[in-house]
């Protein structure tokens, strides 16, 4: 092979290389995989969340570097930068009812609805009563 053509040859093979990696290399994608809301030290016959009471928000990242933002009936409640792949926070409603909590990563959201009844404190602990 002459020297023209092995040097056509190798700049197509570098292009196609370079147009594979580009264009073919996977992304990561982020979001929220899993919501959960923990009760903390909370009781309640109908339900263990309560109005004044502390629960904690944590959201499981498939990508644990973007920031997760936190929303409860699409009113936003924090911005939170995420730690080994997890993203929480402390929430304490404000009203019973129901609540859609949501938690939002580069646009892939999951969310997660609880009855938040009437709390009352002692302590460290939440007695809830309705819901």
């Amino acid at each position: 092979m002459s020297d023209r053509k092995s040097a056509v040859a190798l700049a197509a093979v570098a292009t196609a290389m370079l147009a594979a990696t580009a264009l073919g290399a996977p992304t990561a994608s982020a979001g929220v995989s899993q919501l959960t809301v923990k009760p903390d030290i909370s009781v309640g016959s109908s339900t263990n969340y309560g109005t004044g009471c502390t629960h904690q928000l944590l959201a499981r990242l498939s990508v644990g570097i973007a920031p997760v933002s936190f929303y409860d009936n699409g009113a936003l409640l924090a911005v939170v930068a995420p730690l080994d792949g997890l993203a929480m926070m402390n929430w304490v409603p404000s009203y019973e009812g129901a609540h859609t909590l949501t938690a939002v990563q580069e646009g892939v959201a999951n969310s997660v609805t609880v009855s938040v009844g009437r709390g009352f404190l002692f302590g460290y602990a939440c007695v809830v009563t309705g819901g």
